[in-house]
C-alpha cells in the first residue's frame, strides 16, 4: 500500500511551486496552505489515491458540497480558490481560464433561513408562475434543497446509496419513493404524495435534459424549475405575497419541524425523532437537524 506524508507536508509541497510563481501575498499562501491541509485530510478520509494532487475538479466539487454543511461560505470560498490555484498552476487538472463552480455553504442559509407555516406556503406558491408552483410544493413535501429538484428520479429508477436507515423512516406518511442526489453526490430516497408524483410525472420529458445551475451540470427528467431559478422566484413571491422572504431554504426548515412533530406525536422520543429527519433529510447528523428546528 502507498504511503503518503502528512496533510500539512502536501500541501506545503504544493504551496512552495505556487508561492514561487503565481503567488506574492503571505497572507494569501498562509490561507491557501491551510485550506488545502484541510483538503488533504478530507482525500485520506476517502482513501483517494495520490492525495492532494489527485483531486479533480469533479472531487473538488463533491469535497465542497460536503463540506458546504460544516463551514461558513467565507471558509468554503478560500477552500474552493486554494483548489483552482492548484489544479491551474501545478496539477494541470484545470485550464488556466478554467474556474471551479462556486458552491453555496449550506450552514449559512440554515443559519439565516427560518420555516414558513403551510398557510404562508400556499400563499406564496399562489403568487408563482405554473412552472414553479409544483417545484415549491415538492420541496416542501420531500424537504429538498433546490438543485436537488433538477436530479428526482422514481426510486425503481436508481439504486440509492447505502445509508443507515431506521425503521421510523417516513413514518406515518404514504405516498410514491422518488430519489434525489444531495450534498456530495449522496444518492437518497425522498417521499412525496401520491397526487403530486402523478403531477411530476404528467411532467416528465420525453429525453432528459441537461441543465446548469451556478456552474454545476445536471440531467434533469422533469420540466420543472429548480436551482437558483427556483429559490430566486420563490423569495420575489414571498416578498409579493406576504412583505418578507427567508429564502427558499426555509422550505427545509418546515418540513425538519413537521416531521420532528409528527414523529414525537407518534411516540418517537425527541432523540429517535431527530435521528429520523436527519436521515430523511440527507445529512444524517442530527445536531445538523437541531439548527433547522430554531
Amino acid at each position: 500500500m502507498a504511503k503518503f506524508s502528512s496533510p500539512a507536508k502536501q500541501a506545503a509541497s504544493v504551496m512552495k511551486q505556487l508561492q514561487s510563481q503565481h503567488l506574492r501575498s503571505v497572507g494569501t499562501v498562509r490561507n491557501y496552505e491551510q485550506a488545502l491541509t484541510r483538503v488533504t485530510e478530507w482525500t485520506q478520509q476517502e482513501k483517494i489515491s495520490n492525495g492532494l494532487r489527485a483531486m479533480t475538479p469533479e472531487l473538488a466539487q463533491k469535497y465542497l458540497e460536503q463540506r458546504g454543511q460544516e463551514v461558513g461560505q467565507k471558509t468554503l470560498d478560500m477552500e474552493r480558490q486554494a483548489m483552482q490555484a492548484m489544479m491551474q498552476h501545478v496539477t494541470a487538472k484545470l485550464q488556466p481560464e478554467e474556474r471551479l463552480p462556486v458552491i453555496k455553504s449550506e450552514l449559512d442559509q440554515v443559519l439565516t433561513s427560518r420555516a414558513y407555516t403551510t398557510e404562508q406556503i400556499s400563499l406564496i406558491a399562489g403568487s408563482q408562475a405554473e412552472q414553479n408552483v409544483i417545484s415549491t410544493q415538492i420541496a416542501h413535501a420531500a424537504g429538498l434543497r433546490a438543485h436537488e429538484l433538477f436530479t428526482l428520479r422514481p426510486a425503481a429508477e436508481r439504486t440509492p446509496d447505502e445509508r443507515p436507515a431506521l425503521d421510523s423512516k417516513f413514518q406515518g406518511r404514504e405516498g410514491a419513493l422518488y430519489t434525489v442526489e444531495g450534498k456530495g453526490g449522496l444518492c437518497r430516497e425522498v417521499l412525496l404524495p401520491e397526487a403530486l408524483a402523478a403531477r411530476l410525472e404528467a411532467l416528465r420529458l420525453d429525453t432528459p435534459e441537461r441543465v446548469t445551475d451556478r456552474g454545476v451540470h445536471y440531467q434533469t427528467h422533469y420540466a420543472i424549475n429548480g436551482g437558483q431559478r427556483w429559490s430566486s422566484s420563490f423569495s420575489a413571491a414571498s416578498n409579493r405575497a406576504m412583505g418578507w422572504s427567508t429564502g427558499a431554504h426555509g422550505l427545509r426548515h418546515s418540513y425538519a419541524q413537521e416531521r420532528m412533530s409528527e414523529l414525537q406525536n407518534a411516540g418517537l422520543t425527541r432523540s429517535q425523532a431527530l435521528e429520523t429527519v436527519s436521515q430523511e433529510m440527507g445529512h444524517f447528523r442530527p445536531e445538523i437537524t437541531e439548527v433547522y428546528l430554531r
